[in-house]
This record gives structure tokens, C-alpha cells and sequence, in this order.
């Protein structure tokens, strides 16, 4: 039996001890970084057990807090984005909020940082100053277009990498406009692949004297993600074949649905589906060759045949003939689906920086994939809130009382 959160398991060893479930137990990381990318990094390590302190600034906080709709301190992406962190808000402008995070960088093991270049630098935190004190940290800077380069202080998210690398040219609609892709590829990708570079460098940092620096950028994340088709588009003169026909995106009588009929047995399998048995023997599309060189008189067939029909029935014939299909569905009507229920796919995580917004609600929150699901009212599945954790995180670094006091009287930090 896999154990869950909450059960008595490696799950809840100590902090200091490791293991397959927490094996970033006993690590210390300092995250200043904003918006998503970095955040979601940082979060990806919380949830393996190390413990992260996110620095933000007083009042919003993370910038990433205002974006879409807001419910009281939290947007859609600071919930996503901290989950198992603790929160403490510091006035990074003032010198005794930038002592506050010298004082929480004295044994860290990582830190990030998501600042355009040069601005980290004026803060007094760039990676020279902060290895002097703390030689054997891993540092991970997060950048629209890198750290150098003619376009590197250029302010940068995720649409404008998207236009940038070519992402949005190639998501070309029916209409032959170009179109952004609205999940937030590039800022999600940037997080992966920078947790990759971080998780590989603990790993080889137990046989180094000294950290080192790590520079992710969006940039590299977009273009990263999109190897195959660049250097496919490079090959074939600028634009990428189809990968064959018929397949994509069709009409249904009550919907839409995407299938993949490329090679001959699938081809032969969509014919008798569409009942219409005898097209497979057409010469116009004996071979994958010809179906991809006649595939407007292929679709001008095929779309309305499959147009006749509602999903129920193209289901039916398509699973029993075993031919890759699938229906298009909305959110709420993937969050509804039977087997995303029965295999947890997603937890359901109420968040008390919703209830203070008045939304007394559990929210969606995918399982992660290879961990441990998160459990309500745990610290992993719970986002907190600006400084949230501001006392308990200066006590935990030695301030007594009373210079807890003093900082937020003097609005040195603040607490949510």
C-alpha cells in the first residue's frame, strides 16, 4: 500500500532524516523569486520535503498574487505556486529587511531569485556576494531572455517568449491565425527544467567544497520544449510536414473529437467505423504516402461522415476497434471524468486564504507526478498567505519577542 500523508510513514519522519517519500528533507532554501516560474520550482522542492522560506514584499507581496482574479491574497497561481511553503514579508528596500535575509541565508542550501538581470545585484544579493557568505550554496537565477545578451533586460513572461521562439507562430487555428498557448507552457517548462538542473546539482554537490550558479531562463525552457518541431521546421524548409492523414481535430455531431488513423490497419479500422468499408481500397489512398498528398479529398469526405455522429457512438465503434481517440473535453468536464476520479488524479484542498476572501470552497490541486498526493490541511497542501509565517520564521532564526516587535512596528516586515 502506497503511504499517504498523514499515516504513519517515512512521510512524517523527522526533518532531518531523508527518504524515498522526502528525500530534500533537512534542506533550507531561501526563494525571492515572483510570478510562476521560480515559485513553482520552489514549490516542486517543498513538496519533497525541504523546507522553504519564500520572501516576498509587504502589502501584494508576490506580484503573481494580482494576476487574474484575485480572492483576497491569492490568485489562482500563488495557490499553485506555494503550496508547502511558509510566507514572511520583508521590506527588501530597507537595510534592516535586507539583514533579515542575510539572517535567513545563514545555512541555506538554495536560493532563487527571479529578478530581471542586474536588478539582484543592486539589492546586494547577487550570486558573488551571497557564495562569500555562504560558499557551498546552490544559487538559481530565473530570467525572461538569460542574464546576458542584447535583449536581457527586457521585461519578459510567458506570451512574450511564446512569441518570441516561434511557439505562437506554429499554433496556427483553422482561421491561419497564430494563437498563444493559454496554459502557461513556458513559465511551467522553465520550473521543470530548473528543478531538473537544481535536483541534479544537490545530487552532485555531495562531492563538491562549493556551490554554483545556475542560470534558467525562459528562453531556454521555450526553446527546450520545442526541439522536435524546431529542428523538423529547419529540415523541411520552414514548415513542418503533417505527420500523416487523416488525423486532428473533427467535428462531432455533439462536439468535437481528436483521433489518429496514420498507418494502413488504422485507416482501414476508421473506414468500417465511419461505415463506409470500401474507401479503404480507393487508390487515392492506398498508402500513407497517398492519403497525405490527396488528404483534401480525404477530409472532404471523412469530416462529414464523422460530423453525422454523436460521441457515444464514435466511442463505442473506436474503442472496440481499438483506434486512439478522445473526446474534447472542457475543465469541468475533465474534472468530472470517472477515471480521473478513481485514480486521485486530482485532490480536492480547501485554502484559508480563500476562506478570508469568503470563498469557503476546496479547490482542484493535481496530484504531482511520482509523489506523494498532498492531504488536506497539511503544510505541502496548503498555500500560505503574504508573511503568513513572518513571527514564527524570525523566531525559528533566533529574534526574540520584542525584536520581532520592533520589526513590524517599524515595518521592517509584516505579518499576514
Amino acid at each position: 500500500m502506497v503511504p499517504t500523508e498523514g499515516t504513519n510513514s517515512q512521510a512524517n519522519a523527522r526533518p532531518e532524516q531523508m527518504s524515498y517519500d522526502v528525500p530534500f528533507a533537512g534542506l533550507k532554501v531561501v526563494d525571492l523569486s515572483q510570478g510562476i516560474a521560480g515559485p513553482y520550482c520552489a514549490m516542486l522542492l517543498a513538496q519533497y520535503g525541504a523546507d522553504v522560506i519564500k520572501v516576498e514584499g509587504i502589502g501584494d507581496g508576490d506580484w503573481a498574487r494580482t494576476l487574474g482574479t484575485r480572492y483576497g491574497n491569492h490568485s489562482t497561481f500563488s495557490i499553485i505556486g506555494n503550496l508547502g511553503k511558509k510566507s514572511i514579508a520583508v521590506d527588501l528596500k530597507s537595510e534592516a529587511g535586507k539583514q533579515v535575509v542575510w539572517r535567513l541565508l545563514k545555512g541555506a542550501d538554495v536560493f532563487l531569485e527571479g529578478f530581471r538581470p542586474r536588478v539582484i545585484k543592486r539589492l546586494g544579493f547577487d550570486y558573488d556576494a551571497v557564495a562569500q557568505r555562504e560558499p557551498r550554496l546552490l544559487y538559481l537565477s530565473i530570467s525572461g531572455f538569460g542574464q546576458t545578451g542584447p535583449l536581457s533586460s527586457r521585461p519578459a513572461m510567458d506570451p512574450v517568449l511564446q512569441a518570441y521562439t516561434g511557439l505562437m507562430n506554429e499554433n496556427r487555428g483553422e482561421d491561419g491565425i497564430p494563437h498563444r498557448v493559454p496554459v502557461i507552457v513556458v513559465d511551467m517548462s522553465t520550473a521543470l527544467y530548473a528543478f531538473q538542473a537544481l535536483s541534479a546539482a544537490l545530487y552532485a554537490r555531495r562531492d563538491e567544497t562549493r556551490g554554483r550558479y545556475i542560470d534558467v531562463s525562459l528562453m531556454q525552457a521555450a526553446t527546450a520544449l520545442q526541439s522536435i518541431r524546431l529542428m523538423a521546421c529547419h529540415l523541411e524548409g520552414g514548415v513542418m510536414k503533417p505527420g500523416g492523414a487523416p488525423g486532428g481535430v473533427f467535428r462531432i455531431a455533439d462536439g468535437w473529437m481528436s483521433l489518429l488513423a496514420f498507418n494502413d490497419r488504422d485507416w482501414r479500422i476508421l473506414c468500417k467505423a465511419m461505415q463506409m468499408p470500401a474507401l479503404a481500397d480507393d487508390p487515392r489512398f492506398a498508402t500513407p504516402k497517398l492519403r497525405l498528398a490527396n488528404d483534401v479529398a480525404l477530409y472532404a469526405i471523412a469530416r462529414p461522415a464523422i460530423a453525422a455522429e454523436p460521441w457515444a457512438v464514435w466511442t463505442r465503434r473506436l474503442t472496440e476497434a481499438g483506434l486512439m481517440h478522445e473526446r474534447l473535453n472542457s475543465y469541468a468536464e475533465f474534472l468530472d471524468q470517472p477515471h480521473v476520479r478513481e485514480t486521485g488524479l486530482i485532490q480536492w484542498l480547501t485554502q484559508a486564504g480563500l476562506n478570508q476572501a469568503g470563498l469557503n470552497q476546496a479547490v482542484p490541486v493535481p496530484a504531482l507526478p511520482g509523489m506523494l498526493p498532498q492531504a488536506e490541511g497539511t503544510p505541502r497542501g496548503t498555500a500560505p498567505v503574504t508573511g503568513q509565517h513572518t513571527t514564527e520564521v524570525l523566531a525559528e532564526h533566533g529574534y526574540a519577542a520584542a525584536e520581532i516587535g520592533a520589526l513590524l512596528a517599524q515595518g521592517t516586515v509584516a505579518a499576514g
